[in-house]
């Protein structure tokens, strides 16, 4: 057979072979939509096995359809690709929804007649858990007598809206054996008083003492959990996420059961990241990250570390800052009250990003102060001088403060910046922030838009349920105006404010790019999977400060209708 003959029949094949793959029936054609592309607006849409086929006006993508496709008239709604959360903790805020559950920035009396309340409903001796307060809602750093008015007989412990700080009862402090004489834990940080006596306010790994005497939740409440705060973030729209920190609420293992458990029963349809929260010395974090693959499935990917490289800049000062911060912390002296905490040193952190660079793993931290932010850096950098590089984009993440110094590095040694939009507005923990950090370098908090034009790439992370709502939407709407919802004279880092085009290239291309996912989800386009969204209204043609109203009508992943608003 002649090479010119061979290739002619190859050629004859490959044509045949695509002919046939167009001639197959269109599963869904929606039609009368507004539907953005890459190159611009189409009307119309058709969509087979999952995959994008045609994109383009409502004569020609009409025509492909059959007696077996479904139409869906969207009556001049909008079609973007699905929206992605790089650092959201679902069980978390799961969770929170059957604890006692305090609305952000109550003050003293409103946060201790909701825990009156829970306290009501317990019998004695039961522990009440739940959250979130705020420093500076509540007037100042609490202490354990405020809560020891109202409840006397149930121990209670009580999460900061970080997450990072904790506020526990006398009752709870006797059962966990906490006198003036425990120390600090490695990590961690017992507010004490002027005798010595712990206040009830534990910082960072501090908390453990306490919570480790706290009955876990059962495997029916961390699945319904999971299944509640899952549906929630279809219903806006969210198609794939980072699972930021596992094992946050029930052991890194257990939590890891429960979502392959999910996957087996067909409830996993989102495409999700584990990270499984490493720390040095765990023993059973190492055993899950060698046996990672045991909880693998096909929309489900435990290749993710996290790692906590500080706290956070608030009343606790915890988060790890070049700079010092306003004042210091009454009834302590320690260096934390003056720069924060780094958790991991420099050595063992470069030591361990090159490890799991190696086995092909991404990591992601927890960087809030710009001190962090370096450390991670210089680790990223330590694993590509070593390894080369590994394809592997890990991020850092939270970001609140970047030294302008080290802006730059990340698109030179292949790091993603991971930042907060939804915390980018005025609200009780920046206020925190505010007062910890001091106006002038407020101005920078989460430099967003220095990030994105030094080049590197960029995803948004909600950190819900650190915030109250996971809407996307809110963060777009920040992103663009820095303000609160709807508009506000007050702001929060305005001269980090960016376009809408950003934004919501932040939540689908960046974020795909970031996954590995290019070339299968983020934009719609022929050949791209359906993981799409229509909503009521077209982002780009209403006010900005009109963007947190932005309703979600339908989301859909690999062409499946997964949620419908009523």
């Amino acid at each position: 057979m002649s090479k010119i003959l061979g290739f002619a029949l190859i050629a004859g094949f490959l044509f045949q072979g695509a002919a046939s793959a167009q001639s197959g029936a269109i599963d869904l054609i929606m039609t009368n939509g507004q539907i953005r592309t890459p190159s611009g607006w189409a009307e119309a849409i058709a969509i087979r096995d999952g995959v994008i086929m045609a994109v383009g006006n409502n004569n020609k993508i009409a025509a492909m359809g059959s007696e077996k496709t479904e139409f869906v008239d969207l009556d001049d709604q909008t079609v973007l690709p699905g929206f992605h959360d790089m650092h959201v903790h679902p069980l978390y805020g799961g969770i929170g929804e059957i604890q006692c559950k305090i609305l952000q920035g109550s003050n003293l009396k409103e946060t201790q007649q909701k825990v009156k309340s829970c306290a009501d409903n317990k019998a004695a001796g039961k522990w009440i858990t739940g959250g979130q307060w705020d420093a500076s809602a509540l007037g100042g750093i609490p202490d354990r007598t405020m809560l020891d008015v109202v409840t006397p007989n149930n121990p209670i412990l009580l999460n900061d809206t970080s997450g990072h700080s904790g506020w526990a009862n006398t009752r709870a402090i006797e059962i966990a054996g906490i006198t003036k004489d425990t120390p600090d834990p490695e990590g961690g940080i017992i507010e004490r008083d002027k005798a010595g006596n712990p206040t009830g306010v534990f910082r960072e790994s501090a908390i453990e003492l306490v919570r480790i005497h706290i009955p876990p939740p059962t495997d029916a409440e961390i699945k319904a959990s999971l299944k509640w705060a899952i549906n929630n973030m279809l219903s806006y729209g969210i198609t794939s996420y980072n699972e930021a920190s596992l094992g946050f609420v029930a052991g890194v293992r257990r939590e890891a059961e429960i979502y392959a458990a999910l996957a087996d029963e067909g409830f996993i349809k989102q495409r999700i990241r584990l990270c499984l929260t490493w720390f040095p010395g765990g023993e059973e974090i190492e055993e899950v990250i060698t046996n990672r693959n045991l909880y693998a499935r096909d929309r489900l990917s435990p290749d993710c570390v996290k790692i906590f490289l500080d706290g956070v800049p608030t009343d606790s000062h915890t988060a790890a800052m070049l700079d010092d911060y306003m004042g210091t912390i009454e009834g302590r002296t320690d260096e934390a009250s003056r720069k924060g905490m780094l958790l991991v040193d420099q050595d063992i952190l470069d030591k361990a990003l090159i490890r799991f660079d190696k086995m092909g793993m991404t990591v992601k931290f927890h960087a809030a102060g710009d001190a962090a932010v370096r450390a991670g850096l210089n680790a990223i950098e330590a694993a590509r001088s070593t390894n080369g590089f590994s394809g592997q984009l890990h991020n850092v993440g939270h970001c609140t403060f970047i030294s302008k110094k080290d802006i730059s590095r990340a698109r030179t040694i292949g790091a993603t910046f991971e930042m907060s939009p939804y915390l980018w507005t005025p609200s009780p923990i920046n206020d925190d922030i505010t007062s910890a950090i001091g106006e002038p370098r407020i101005s920078r908090v989460w430099p967003v838009r220095e990030a994105l034009e030094s080049g590197a790439l960029v995803v948004p992370g909600s950190d819900w349920a650190v915030v109250p709502s996971v809407n996307p939407w809110i963060a777009v709407e920040s992103l663009v105006t820095r303000e609160m919802a709807g508009g506000s004279k007050k702001s929060f880092g305005k001269d980090q404010a960016i376009t809408l085009e950003q934004a919501i290239n932040m939540f689908t291309v960046n974020s795909a790019k970031h996954m590995g996912m290019s070339d299968k989800v983020g934009r719609i386009e022929v050949g791209m999977l359906a993981d799409i969204i229509v909503v009521e209204k077209n982002p780009f043609k209403i006010p900005a400060t009109e963007l947190h109203k932005t309703k979600v009508k339908m989301t859909f992943i690999n062409g499946e209708k997964l949620f419908e608003a009523k």
